[in-house]
């Protein structure tokens, strides 16, 4: 005889939630238990979940808070639900995000199917040509301050299922647990981590940003990644009009502008002979500013466009440090490429659809970590001339090894 539950949930779909959970990989939550340790009897506990959701008795657990260091200085608390409770939240994702979806506006790129930051950085490069003015605008700490009384109102206006509001209900005020165990109470927010807050947040900003632009300025257009957005003006009081009117309009909404990261800027080039404090703004890891550029005749102009912001050059920088290479004498060149290739490939994926000669110097600081490893794993090599002629032959043999010597940014060879 088949169970009868309060809640149809398909069990097929939490299986599918947990394949997609362990393709995201991500850390253990409060209870410690990790993907693996799930596996351990994960016919069992997959059931668990699913009974449990679909009977009306499924709890979160606290959500893990860890401090996590910004770009700009200072930390964001990220936190990380248990391996049970991203599953859980997977499937409600599931059933959730569908409804919602459709209604989203095409300028809406931020943690969606099928769209993505560098859409975003393509379409305001565009606009920038087209418009003199840009308001760029920072919200501050949106993950931590959404008002849980305006977003279950909109999850219930878009949800059919009672169980969907439910959850998402306890899974926004379950409490986070600090480092040191203490428990603090959530009343706003949903916390960055959790598998459902993207969506939650764009349902949000769909109602707050979105709709009030395309209703107050049709004529201006904008683009918005998560809490990130740019908006194309053609005047400077135009600008300045659009700002005091989204500051009062979050204001209404439970959010803040914040007005130290806002700027309103003037897209420089050599058509506009007009001069302002301003001429340039950082959008989704691009600078947009003016730059040397060539047209089709071979002719130099300026133009306004993006490249590699200088703080992910930095944040990049930083990270290739982390590996600290020079440490890893016992591993070879090839389990090296195979250990940080992915990651390279991913920097060369992103920040080289605009201007990507900006990328090099990054790439080339990676070469220079790797001269360090050879000098300290060859003790013939310990010269930095011969360190670097070794690498440099390697890498003509084998120009493939590494993401960014296949792109064409190689060592020397003397």
């Amino acid at each position: 005889m088949r169970e009868t539950k309060p809640y149809n949930i398909s069990q097929k779909v939490v299986l599918t939630a947990y394949e997609r959970v362990k393709a995201n990989k991500g850390s253990y939550g409060v209870d410690e238990q990790t993907l693996q340790d799930f596996e351990k009897d994960l016919k069992n506990n997959l059931y668990k979940i699913w009974n449990r959701m679909s009977s009306g008795s499924y709890m979160p657990k606290p959500v893990k808070a860890v401090a996590i260091p910004k770009k700009n200085g200072g930390t964001r608390i990220l936190g990380i639900p248990t391996v049970e409770d991203r599953i859980a939240q997977m499937t409600a994702k599931m059933y959730f995000e569908p409804s919602v979806e459709p209604i989203f506006c095409e300028d809406s790129y931020g943690y969606r199917p099928n769209k993505s930051a560098i859409q975003a950085v393509a379409v305001t490069r565009q606009r920038c040509w087209r418009k003199d003015w840009v308001l760029e605008f920072d919200i501050k700490g949106l993950f931590d301050n959404i008002r849980h009384d305006y977003l279950m109102a909109l999850v219930e206006k878009h949800s059919t299922e009672k169980w969907i509001s439910l959850y998402i209900r306890r899974w926004l005020t379950a409490p986070f647990q600090m480092a040191d165990g203490t428990m603090v109470p959530r009343t706003a927010g949903t916390p960055q981590g959790g598998v459902i807050s993207p969506v939650l947040a764009n349902l949000f900003l769909h109602y707050t940003f979105d709709t009030f632009m395309e209703k107050e300025f049709p004529r201006i257009p904008w683009a918005r990644y998560a809490d990130d957005g740019v908006t194309h003006c053609v005047t400077l009081e135009q600008a300045k009009y659009v700002l005091g009117r989204l500051c009062e309009r979050f204001k209404r909404c439970g959010l803040e502008i914040n007005l130290e990261k806002t700027r309103i800027v003037y897209c420089k080039d050599d058509d506009r002979k007009g001069d302002y404090l301003n001429t340039s703004f950082d959008f989704l890891g691009y600078t947009f500013r003016p730059r040397h550029a060539k047209n089709k005749y071979g002719k130099y102009f300026t133009s306004f466009l993006p490249a590699i912001s200088d703080k992910a050059q930095k944040a990049i920088r930083e990270e290739v440090r982390r590996w600290k290479l020079q440490l890893k004498p016992d591993k070879s060149i090839n389990e090296l490429a195979n250990i940080f290739n992915s990651k390279i490939q991913g920097w060369i994926n992103y920040y080289t659809h605009f201007y990507k000669a900006e990328i090099y110097a990054v790439l080339r600081y990676i070469n220079a970590c790797l001269i360090k490893w050879v000098r300290k794993k060859y003790k013939k090599l310990k010269h930095r001339r011969r360190a670097e002629y070794w690498l440099g032959n390697v890498a003509k043999r084998e120009r493939k090894l590494f993401a960014h010597w296949k792109f064409g940014v190689m060592p020397t060879a003397g």
